[in-house]
């Protein structure tokens, strides 16, 4: 499983980053947590508002910070 974190390096963009890898460590589950930075691929998924949360290149949520039980409720 690829979850990605889109967004410019903002608070928010980190705090949704740091939420994503809480979520995937407690649930125990084998997934890659990767930030992504560049407005050119942030775009290419078509999201206007950052944090974004992307899992398995679907984009789950956009212009909010999810709590690492938000984010669990998409792994599971």
């Amino acid at each position: 499983m690829k979850i990605e974190i889109l967004g410019t390096g903002c608070p928010k963009c980190k705090k949704l980053y740091e939420s994503a890898k809480e979520a995937v460590a407690t649930s125990g589950i084998q997934a890659e947590v990767v930030k992504v930075e560049d407005i050119m691929k942030i775009t290419e998924y078509g999201v206007m508002m950052t944090p974004a949360l992307v899992i398995d290149g679907v984009v789950k949520s956009a212009g909010k910070v999810l709590s690492p039980e938000q984010i669990q409720a998409f792994l599971n």
